[in-house]
């Protein structure tokens, strides 16, 4: 079997063509360069604006869900809370949003299979972190939600929270701004931060499809059906190497347990830079959905160059030896061990790169940015890596 795209073999896009296409000619947003669709104040004040902002824990509930059949522990969904909230608060982050959001939750299941146990621990949690979160600097009001048992349409769970914000237009970051000779700060997705309690394997909160069919062992097939699309080849259903509770080498973690690491939160950090160098920061970038293509959405006419890469977490040198999947696609779909991207000059790269070390949350400069040397002058991106040397287009705009 040839193990080349095996994330849109198994139903998933990294690069979402058919969302762009779908979206292409829509509204969008007052800043049509920033990172997060931002939209006219609600209130009608000329000097604000609002986003809203949905996004969710994905597949990652599947794995939550295996990883409670095979142990019995309910604290697994705890991470998939994380990993929703992280994923809208993280995005937004990235516009200038610095706190003082509303957010709300909507959990849906299969009543049949998820039960009230497991709702008790999530809507505990979603409590608890954001009330965390708050204590951290990014502070949260939590606006409720809804739980819906929709077993016809959900073959286990699905974690999902939304975010609306008001923020001054003077506050917004709009990576339009990005341009040759800014440098690219990337801040490590794996380790243990000094607000974090234990060790993350830097997975993040994408990717998972890919993650648990190209790691899990096929036995799992025929243990978990309802963790899987029916209509997918048999041959690329858990066609991985390992088990759940098998050790993680160079890790303290199970496979089960690296796969399912909460999303690393960058909110305590980003907070604290914002505070000092809002007005130095050309862009910010999160690099979940299209992992180190991410950069090719934003900005004009611009040639990323990342030829510092941080050393490659064991989570993703396992997916890649289990699966079979190129390098080249591992760039494609994983963050490859820093999650989040500061574009700014360089003269204010060391202050950024220090706040984000007193967190014990390694940074560096990754990379840089020049122009464009693509047909048309659209974006592009050369990734000098351990692994080889990648080179993408963005395919439209």
């Amino acid at each position: 079997m040839k193990k080349s795209d095996v994330y849109e073999k198994l139903g998933v896009s990294a690069s979402k063509d058919e969302v762009h296409k779908a979206l292409k000619g829509q509204d969008e947003g007052e800043y049509p360069g920033a990172f997060c669709k931002i939209l006219p104040d609600i209130s009608g004040d000329p000097n604000y604006c609002s986003i809203f902002h949905s996004d969710s824990a994905g597949t990652k509930a599947n794995l939550a869900y295996m990883m409670y059949k095979e142990t019995g522990k309910l604290s697994y969904f705890k991470g998939i809370v994380q990993d929703a909230i992280v994923m809208n608060v993280d995005d937004v982050l990235c516009v200038g949003v610095a706190g003082n959001v509303l957010i709300s939750d909507t959990i849906s299941r299969n009543k049949r299979i998820i039960s009230g146990d497991v709702l008790s621990v999530l809507i505990n949690h979603h409590i608890a972190y954001s009330k965390w979160l708050s204590e951290q600097g990014f502070i949260i009001n939590l606006a409720g939600g809804e739980t819906e048992d929709v077993g016809d349409i959900c073959r286990t769970l699905e974690v999902g929270v939304s975010l609306f914000a008001r923020m001054k237009r003077s506050q917004v970051i709009d990576a339009s701004h990005v341009q040759k000779g800014d440098v690219i700060i990337g801040l490590a997705s794996y380790g243990q931060a000094s607000y974090e309690d234990v060790y993350n394997s830097g997975i993040s909160s994408n990717g998972l499809t890919l993650a648990r069919h190209g790691t899990l062992a096929h036995k799992y097939y025929a243990k978990y059906p309802e963790c899987y699309d029916p209509g997918i080849d048999e041959a690329l259903v858990f066609h991985g190497k390992h088990d759940l509770l098998e050790n993680l080498p160079g890790t303290d973690l199970t496979i089960g347990e690296a796969i399912l690491s909460p999303t690393r939160t960058y909110s305590p950090i980003l907070v604290k830079i914002l505070k000092q160098y809002h007005s130095q920061i050309h862009g910010i970038y999160n690099n979940t959905g299209g992992g180190q293509t991410k950069c090719l959405n934003f900005g004009h006419k611009l040639r990323y160059v990342k030829d510092n890469m941080f050393e490659i977490p064991p989570v993703f040198k396992m997916i890649q030896a289990s699966s079979g999947v190129t390098w080249e696609e591992m760039h494609q779909v994983f963050n490859m061990g820093h999650r989040l991207e500061i574009i700014v000059p360089k003269e204010q790269s060391q202050n950024i790169i220090d706040i984000s070390n007193s967190f014990d949350v390694p940074a560096k400069i990754i990379g840089h940015v020049e122009s464009s040397q693509a047909p048309e002058g659209k974006n592009e991106l050369h990734i000098h890596s351990s692994k080889g040397e990648f080179q993408f287009i963005k395919k439209s705009g």
